[in-house]
């Protein structure tokens, strides 16, 4: 049912049981309401609610601190594109969901270093995060990568972020020893210094993918 995109606020309760480990909603069109439901699914790890044909406007802060207080196993929060999420929801995640390891924030403008800095300072086992296309700045990041997590992120995605700078990525170099994947193409304040300090630890057991944009 969620690959054909046929699960809905009204059918959703009929997948829904405690031993629910996984929900791919990505192509459904659900709102908060559907979150709402998962108060008997305990077990939940991992959550798709990314959108592939423009922004999901119908989930916001209200159905993900739902999941968040519901789900506190949750170890995956796909949420890219779900522009009416706020700093809100993201903290309630933080807060909740210690073990988050993978979140995807991708073109959620609402969300601010506030998000960036919740997420560093709980969930130490976080080592993917994707917050592209968003408003972050460099207090965000350096809040984020001086966190708990410092030591287990191998992967930041930042692509198209317009406010950041050179100390974002001199901070994911001096405090992320495990950093495999960095991309911040797009970013018009990152200069060439970044692209010659990155160089330098592109190879065999260091960064193995990095993209920028020569501006």
């Amino acid at each position: 049912m969620s690959l054909k995109g046929h699960i809905t606020d009204s059918n959703i309760s009929q997948i829904l049981h405690p031993a629910v480990e996984s929900l791919n909603l990505r192509d459904c069109d659900v709102t908060d309401n559907a979150l709402q439901q998962l108060s008997d699914c305990k077990q939940l790890k991992k959550i798709n609610l990314n959108s592939r044909k423009g922004d999901r406007i119908s989930i916001t802060s209200k159905g993900i601190k739902a999941m968040a207080l519901s789900c506190p196993y949750l170890f995956e929060a796909s949420l890219k594109r779900c522009c009416n999420l706020t700093d809100e929801g993201i903290l309630a995640l933080a807060f909740n969901c210690r073990l988050l390891q993978i979140v995807n924030l991708g073109g959620c403008l609402g969300i601010t270093d506030v998000s960036l800095n919740a997420l560093g300072q709980n969930c130490r086992f976080l080592h993917s995060i994707d917050f592209s296309a968003t408003k972050v700045t460099d207090v965000g990041v350096i809040a984020l990568v001086s966190g708990m997590c410092s030591q287990s992120l191998k992967e930041i995605h930042m692509g198209h972020c317009e406010l950041l700078t050179d100390e974002s990525v001199e901070a994911i170099l001096t405090c992320c020893p495990q950093i495999h994947i960095l991309l911040f193409h797009g970013c018009p304040l990152i200069t060439d210094h970044s692209r010659e300090s990155l160089e330098l630890l592109v190879g065999p057991n260091k960064i193995k993918q990095v993209t920028w944009t020569v501006y």
